[in-house]
């Protein structure tokens, strides 16, 4: 049963993604249709036409497995490997900061707004 829970979930999921590419495509934009899948989802999320529980299985099973989802673009780079004779070490270097970066600033942001959400319920 909840197995089927989930994967109705995921088709939510793959439903409003789906949506998101036809938009890209319908109006030949520049963003992703993953990307405007996601903005499509956030809008149904906070106008309450969509309930968080209708996904949230779908999204901890993704969630969980995330880590496979980058095993295809890993494997992949394998095809440009003289792309890193050169710089190779420099591209190294350059793909560890800005990983450093995304962490450090994802981190700080959400310290932020945990803690704002404790001041606002702290005055309530």
């Amino acid at each position: 049963m909840n197995a089927m829970k989930t994967g109705l979930h995921i088709g939510v999921l793959y439903g409003i993604y789906i949506m998101g590419t036809w938009i890209q495509q319908l109006f030949n934009l520049f963003i992703p249709g993953s990307v405007i899948g996601l903005i499509l989802l956030f809008i149904l999320l906070m106008t309450g036409i969509i309930k968080a529980p209708w996904v949230e299985d779908g999204a901890r099973f993704f969630i969980k497995h995330l880590a496979l989802f980058f095993i295809p673009a890993t494997v992949g780079v394998i095809n440009y490997l003289d792309l890193f004779s050169g710089g190779g070490l420099l591209l190294v270097f350059i793909g560890l900061v800005s990983t450093l970066m995304v962490m450090v600033s994802a981190g700080s942001v959400s310290q932020l707004l945990i803690k704002s959400k404790e001041r606002s319920h702290g005055n309530e």
